[in-house]
């Protein structure tokens, strides 16, 4: 196996690449607003059109929209990085070949990850406090503690910033994305988004508890409905782990592409 010698980087540098996307996106609000047009759209389909026949979710004794919205919360953090740094980041490195006039600069290959990765988590808070600001509104918070929930989506946006550009030095061409939808929808819909892990038989659920997005969610869920307690460490050091073995394999893929 070839040894890869990954350049360091500097919070400085990173920070350049950082103030150089948000001089992009400060140009439009557009990107920002159509990452919260989904989640929305699945909160009034699923949490109030579908809640109005359920009501409220027995276990937990709350109306099913407030029980959803926070896992849709979670999502929206998910979604807004992975995507920044899968599509924008592949567009970028493909098609603009962006980095490839930046690399001649100060900055390096990990510069440009962290900053990447940086940039894509403070979208990520962005659009969270968007749709908390929405859930508040419509009045489905139910607990002070649902404030938790902007660090929980700042440490989603990280694991999942940390995934998209990992999985992006894979891609060979844009067909490729439709590999990352047969993962990322299925996971979407079934990793307790729209219902409790219970309702899974017992030999499922492993499988289920395996997913990143099923910790993302009971991280945000579970402060949101009231709910404190130790057992909140675990998707902590889940999705810790998770954004720091991306980031290493993301890396050091990245720099065997680029400075070869």
């Amino acid at each position: 196996m070839t040894t890869v010698a990954v350049p360091a980087w500097t919070r400085r540098r990173a920070l350049a690449l950082v103030e150089r996307n948000v001089m992009i996106y400060r140009r439009s609000v557009t990107p920002l607003l159509n990452a919260l047009v989904e989640p929305i759209l699945y909160l009034l389909s699923i949490g109030v059109g579908v809640g109005m026949l359920v009501g409220t979710v027995p276990g937990v004794d709350v109306p099913y929209a407030a029980y959803v919205a926070p896992a849709i919360l979670a999502t929206t953090a998910m979604n807004t990085a992975f995507n920044q740094t899968s599509f924008g980041v592949f567009i970028r490195m493909r098609v603009e070949k962006t980095y490839e006039a930046i690399l001649p600069t100060p900055l390096s290959v990990t510069d440009i990850a962290v900053g990447e990765v940086t940039s894509a988590m403070i979208n990520a808070l962005l659009t969270s406090i968007g749709f908390l600001t929405l859930m508040a509104v419509g009045g489905l918070v139910t607990s002070a503690w649902v404030l938790l929930a902007l660090p929980a989506s700042v440490l989603i946006s990280y694991a999942f910033a940390a995934g998209g550009l990992a999985v992006t030095t894979y891609l060979r061409d844009f067909p490729d994305f439709q590999y990352i939808q047969l993962f990322m929808l299925p996971m979407y819909l079934f990793a307790t988004t729209f219902y409790p892990l219970s309702v899974y038989p017992e030999a499922v659920r492993p499988l289920i508890q395996a997913l990143p997005l099923y910790h993302s969610i009971e991280l945000v869920r579970e402060p949101t409905l009231g709910h404190l307690g130790w057992d909140l460490l675990i998707p902590v050091a889940y999705l810790l782990a998770f954004g720091s073995i991306a980031m290493y394999v993301a890396t050091r893929r990245m720099t065997r592409a680029m400075l070869r």
